[in-house]
C-alpha cells in the first residue's frame, strides 16, 4: 500500500455558519426544538435571520469542522464539499485553504446559494442548529476524485450527508474507493434527529463494513438502538462495528471495539459558553490520535482536549493551536 498524501480527507456538507447569543424565547417563536437541528427552506431561513441579533459569522459545516480541527494539530487534511461560486461560497473556499486544507471540490456555477446554518446559542451553551443546505446538497458522485481518496489514510463522512441523494451516492463511492485502496472509512451520526430518519440505513453500513469506525453521542446512540439503557446499546454497537467511540459530554467518553471497552474521562474547562463544534473536533483529536498510532486512550485524551477548546468560546473552529495545547499537556503529537 503507497504512502498516504493525506491523513484525514472529510466529505460534508459545506455550510456557512451564523452563530448568534439568544434565549428560550426567540427557539419558541419560531417553533424550534432546542438542541436539534432542523432542515429549513430558504424563506424561513430568511426569516429566523431577519429576527437574529448581531452574529457571529465564519465558515463551517460538521466535516470541515472535523477537517479543520485535524489540520490545526498538525496532520495533513483534505475536503471535499460544495459551494455555490458566491461571496459566501468563496469566503468559505477562503477559510478552508487559510486554516492549512486542501480544498479542491469545483464551485457551482448555478442553482442555489451557498447553505449557511443559522446556529442559536441559550445562556446554558446549548446549540439549536436551522439549517438550509442550499448548494451543499448538489454534491455528486461526480466530485469524488478518486486518485484523493486513495490518496487519503481515512475518509470521514457526516451523517448530514445521507439528507441529499446525491450526496448519499457521493458518500457511497468514496467509502468503495477507500477500501478498494485499502484505507479506512469513518462515519459521525452527527444528530440524533439523523439517525432517527435513517436508522436502518446507518445500521446496514455498520453491519456490511462499508465504515469501520463509529462516532456517536450518548443521544445518538439511543436513537440508533431505540433504547434508554446505556449498556445495552453499546453491547450492540460492539456486535455491529469494528470501532466506535461515543463521547458522554462531561463524562468523557468510551472507545469500544470487539477487544473491549476504554472508558476516558472528560478535560476539564473553566467555562461551558457554546457546545457548537464538541463532537466535531473530538473527532478531530480522536482520528489523529488513529493516525499517529497513538493507542485509543491517548486519542479519546486528544478528542477531549479538542472538544473542551472549542466549547469554551463561541464557534465550532479551535482559536489556539491544538497542536501547542496538546504538547502543553504531555500527549503526543
Amino acid at each position: 500500500m503507497t504512502t498516504a498524501k493525506y491523513d484525514v480527507l472529510g466529505i460534508g456538507n459545506a455550510i456557512f455558519d451564523v452563530l448568534v447569543q439568544t434565549d428560550e424565547g426567540f427557539l419558541a417563536r419560531h417553533g424550534m426544538t432546542k438542541g436539534g437541528m432542523a432542515l429549513i427552506d430558504e424563506a424561513r431561513a430568511l426569516a429566523i435571520y431577519n429576527d437574529m441579533g448581531p452574529a457571529t459569522e465564519m465558515s463551517g459545516g460538521s466535516a470541515a469542522n472535523t477537517i479543520v480541527g485535524i489540520a490545526n494539530l498538525g496532520a495533513r487534511a483534505a475536503y471535499v464539499g460544495k459551494v455555490r461560486d458566491d461571496q459566501i461560497g468563496r469566503l468559505y473556499t477562503h477559510d478552508i485553504r487559510a486554516a492549512g486544507v486542501a480544498f479542491e471540490t469545483k464551485p457551482a456555477s448555478g442553482g442555489p446559494a451557498t447553505g449557511c446554518s443559522y446556529i442559536l446559542v441559550t445562556p446554558d451553551g446549548e446549540r439549536t442548529m436551522n439549517t438550509w443546505l442550499g448548494a451543499a446538497q448538489d454534491l455528486t458522485p461526480d466530485d469524488i476524485d478518486k486518485a484523493q481518496i486513495a490518496a487519503s489514510a481515512f475518509t470521514y463522512l457526516e451523517g448530514y450527508l445521507w439528507d441529499p441523494k446525491s450526496a448519499k451516492e457521493a458518500f457511497v463511492k468514496a467509502a468503495t474507493i477507500a477500501h478498494g485502496a485499502g484505507r479506512q472509512v469513518a462515519l459521525t451520526l452527527s444528530d440524533s434527529f439523523c439517525v432517527d430518519r435513517y436508522r436502518d440505513e446507518f445500521l446496514d453500513l455498520m453491519r456490511k463494513g462499508t465504515v469501520d469506525l463509529i462516532f456517536a453521542n450518548e443521544a445518538e446512540l439511543h436513537s440508533l438502538y431505540q433504547t434508554s439503557d446505556f449498556d445495552t446499546a453499546l453491547t450492540q454497537l460492539r456486535k455491529d462495528t469494528k470501532l466506535a467511540v461515543v463521547t458522554r459530554s462531561e463524562k468523557g467518553c468510551v472507545v469500544a471495539s470487539k477487544d473491549g471497552v476504554v472508558a476516558v474521562p472528560a478535560f476539564p474547562i473553566e467555562k461551558m459558553v457554546d457546545t457548537t463544534g464538541a463532537g466535531d473536533l473530538f473527532a478531530a483529536g480522536f482520528l489523529f490520535g488513529l493516525v499517529r498510532n497513538a493507542g485509543f486512550e491517548n486519542a479519546g485524551r486528544l478528542g477531549a482536549l479538542a472538544a473542551a477548546e472549542v466549547i469554551q468560546h463561541i464557534g465550532a473552529r479551535p482559536q489556539v493551536s491544538l497542536k501547542e495545547l496538546a504538547q502543553q499537556n504531555g500527549l503526543p503529537v
